[in-house]
């Protein structure tokens, strides 16, 4: 792939991102603008109502540090993700959206509300880092690699003594990992896998090995009649090793 082809796919891989960026951006503007909190549509565990925070929840910020700390992470794992695993990462991208917002209803505080692109976060995450160990590829481990020094501190935000205090959602957190990592595990066989690497002859060796085992085979198919080997020497007879005298009387 050349410099040209290289910048494209790069540029390519960061629109999605780009674009989800774009809408939590925009839901926080109209919501300062309009003087309205819409925290209230995240995720309410075990409620009906809450429900509609699955698709919600990452678009809604409770500030604009909020948002910008999830800003940063989106635009970094999405690019990876969609550069790395092209043919994969609308469905991971899709499913870590859904389902980590699904687990999260389901084991969250009934009495808390959730909101934030963090779920998403830490499955992209949790994703890049296990799915490049698990396939054995060189370039994706150093993409896991880069995770976990980038990110690799994420992990304190899953529990609940830490998270609590700073009203963190650890719920979320736990969620968008579990599924991250399950994606990992199941889309294993999926997209980018092991190199394989194959040693080819030169062509000239090749036909250098093929002129020697013609010429080979042709002097055995054919061997010359008329010429025998220095050892093939027959055996005398008796009568050829016997010396008669006579003798005159």
């Amino acid at each position: 792939m050349d410099d040209k082809q290289e910048r494209r796919k790069f540029f390519g891989s960061l629109v999605i991102p780009l674009i989800i960026v774009a809408l939590m951006w925009l839901v926080k503007v109209v919501e300062v603008s309009l003087g309205v909190d819409l925290g209230r549509y995240g995720v309410a565990p075990h409620t009906l109502r809450g429900l509609v925070g699955v698709f919600t929840l990452p678009f809604l910020h409770g500030s604009w540090e909020h948002l910008l700390s999830n800003t940063v992470p989106i635009l970094v794992l999405g690019t990876a993700l969609y550069y790395c695993y092209p043919s994969l990462a609308n469905r991971v991208l899709l499913i870590t959206y859904l389902a980590s917002g699904l687990l999260t209803w389901c084991i969250g505080n009934p009495a808390s509300t959730h909101i934030g692109a963090s779920a998403i976060v830490y499955g992209l995450n949790l994703f890049l880092i296990f799915s490049g160990f698990i396939r054995g590829n060189r370039l994706l481990i150093v993409i896991s690699l880069i995770m976990v020094f980038l990110y690799g501190s994420f992990i304190w935000g899953m529990i609940p003594s830490l998270a609590i205090p700073q009203n963190i959602s650890w719920e979320g957190h736990l969620s968008g990992a579990i599924i991250g990592v399950l994606l990992a595990v199941f889309l294993r066989k999926e997209g980018p896998q092991k190199e394989v690497y194959y040693w080819e002859e030169d062509e000239e060796e090749d036909e250098e090995n093929e002129r020697i085992g013609s010429s080979t085979g042709s002097e055995t198919d054919n061997p010359k009649t008329d010429e025998k080997p220095y050892w093939d020497v027959p055996t005398p007879s008796n009568e050829e090793l016997t010396v008669r005298y006579r003798f005159r009387h």
